[in-house]
């Protein structure tokens, strides 16, 4: 437990009592004495400012600290990341709903929030890996560990192994943290194990937890920090929609990058003048959109009045997508859309509309065009949630209700020109943005979906008006969420067409050639698109 000198030793790295004893100030030995009674002098060099000697020779090492100095407080920003990791762990919560609360609790300034996010995310995402690697380094079991302990490992192996963080810093400031808020005798131990993940890079660590394993899956869940069912789903995924399951270790990868934050500027009522003097650029695939660096986003008049909203690219092309589907042409595909002739406005239905991303960008979409929007969501909270995201859009353009999206094709057969349909799903999609859900997540999620799904489909279907569009929106790619769904009500329905989403989607997007598209849906990719894995079909009801 004392290790080698490190400042974040254990109880016995502070030297103990002075070797001298009860009457060792006085005697008669020579320099190199040092018996009690011996009355010589001693060696200077070993006693401390107090005249207390602290090394009792040159074969031992010890910290420089004395234990009334070594770091008993938690450094903010790392007590933020382990709040959420608490949180996640203990109260299922989602961290990107935990993390800015915590970072406004403890006032965290812009460089301190970005290592708090970083720590927060990093140790989440990782989880796996990380613990693979303190199971080598424990004496027995992870889970007969205290959970608060095994957090408080896992933000200490991140710092050590994937930070710049010194050692000596990553080591004295968590086991500091462990003092503050689990205990003495914890930190302890968080110490030892941590000083043992410390003694090899994360590249040495992984080439040992691999080392042997001809398994593909098993080697690429290790070294991507993903269950191994994800890895095989997405693999699936790739070769589903049209692309080449080699590209799995980059789509990967692409899920363990930090995300960088999408804006967008709500059409006709919103501006990004303010977030691009902040340090925002310009988003490359969508019109009014933008790339910020992150920083306290609420401190932007136009972010605190809803008309610049937070929101990822690839649901920003596929709500705008859907409204810019012309209706009257053949094949439905079509550039920004046309205007309904007077007397003629179009409604259109946003079924699954919490919390309100998609339904404030349709709400403003619609408001330019003339047309009304109905938000639908079952949960009460959810839809004070949707209200306050459309709130921005003139009031008469929109309407929120509150019900079961599987009864509005029952309630309002053919009312809606154009519908969303973005169904509940896994979010393999956005396992960049939700660091703790690649670990929540199982095959069974998928299977108990899949009813719910195809049920809102149809009541989408049943709701839009013969002529209208529903887009099928997932963020997942799993073909069990987007393809089979879709096929499904194709076998059945005489009356419906598949429009061409990618051909959609290329129409909205600035480029103008996204290549998402595959058999007419269409499925952006965050290693290709830099976006969350975005699924879309546009199914036409025939006139």
């Amino acid at each position: 437990m004392t290790g080698s000198g490190g400042n974040t030793g254990g109880r016995g790295s502070a030297g103990g009592r002075s070797s001298a004893g009860k009457g060792g100030q006085g005697g008669s030995g020579g320099p190199a004495g040092g018996g009690r009674g011996n009355g010589g002098p001693r060696d200077a060099s070993r006693r401390n400012a107090k005249g207390r000697e602290r090394n009792r020779g040159p074969q031992r090492s010890f910290t420089g600290q004395a234990p009334s100095q070594r770091t008993r407080r938690a450094d903010p920003a790392r007590l933020v990341a382990f709040e959420v990791l608490r949180a996640v762990a203990a109260e299922d919560a989602y961290a990107n709903l935990v993390l800015p609360a915590r970072i406004r609790h403890h006032h965290l300034d812009k460089r301190d929030a970005g290592f708090a996010t970083e720590l927060s995310y990093g140790a989440l995402r990782s989880q796996g890996t990380y613990d693979a690697i303190l199971a080598r380094c424990v004496d027995r079991p992870l889970a007969q560990l205290d959970p608060a302990i095994l957090d408080a490992l896992r933000i200490g192996a991140h710092q050590l192994l994937a930070m710049r963080v010194p050692a000596h810093a990553a080591l004295d400031q968590t086991v500091g943290l462990a003092r503050a808020v689990i205990g003495a005798g914890p930190s302890t131990l968080i110490n030892a194990v941590l000083r043992k993940v410390a003694a090899r890079s994360l590249e040495e660590w992984l080439d040992m937890l691999v080392e042997g394993e001809t398994d593909a899956t098993k080697v690429a869940a290790v070294r991507y920090a993903h269950p191994e069912w994800i890895v095989r789903a997405m693999r699936q995924s790739l070769v589903a929609h049209g692309r080449s399951a080699a590209e799995i270790d980059e789509l990967l990868e692409a899920d363990n990058d930090a995300p960088v934050v999408n804006l967008v500027a709500l059409p006709g009522l919103g501006s990004l003048d303010e977030a691009l003097e902040n340090g925002a650029t310009p988003g490359e695939l969508v019109e009014g959109s933008a790339l910020s660096s992150g920083g306290d986003l609420g401190r932007l008049a136009s972010v605190r009045a809803g008309t610049t909203r937070v929101q990822d690219v690839g649901s920003q092309l596929v709500a705008r997508a859907l409204a810019a589907v012309d209706l009257g042409a053949p094949g439905g595909v079509g550039g920004a859309g046309s205007a309904p002739a007077a007397g003629d406005a179009e409604t259109w239905l946003d079924l699954c509309a919490g919390p309100g991303g998609k339904a404030a960008l349709l709400g403003a979409l619609a408001h330019q065009r003339g047309a009304t929007l109905l938000a639908n969501e079952p949960a009460p909270h959810r839809a004070k949630l949707v209200s306050q995201a459309l709130s921005a859009v003139p009031h008469g353009s929109w309407q929120v209700r509150t019900g079961d999206g599987r009864e509005v094709g029952g309630e309002q057969p053919g009312r809606y020109d154009r519908v969303l349909v973005d169904v509940p799903c896994t979010g393999l999609g956005a396992l960049r943005r939700r660091p703790e859900s690649r670990w929540r997540r199982s095959p069974k999620d998928i299977a108990d979906l899949g009813p719910l799904q195809r049920e809102l489909l149809a009541s989408a279907l049943a709701a839009v008006r013969p002529g209208g569009v529903v887009a099928y929106v997932t963020c997942s790619p799993h073909p069990a969420e987007t393809t089979a769904v879709v096929d499904d009500i194709l076998r059945k329905r005489p009356d419906l067409e598949l429009l061409d989403a990618g051909a959609a989607l290329d129409a909205v997007s600035l480029t103008g050639s996204l290549g998402a598209g595959h058999e007419s849906t269409a499925q952006l990719w965050p290693h290709i698109h830099h976006t969350d894995a975005m699924f879309l079909a546009l199914i036409k009801k025939k006139a």
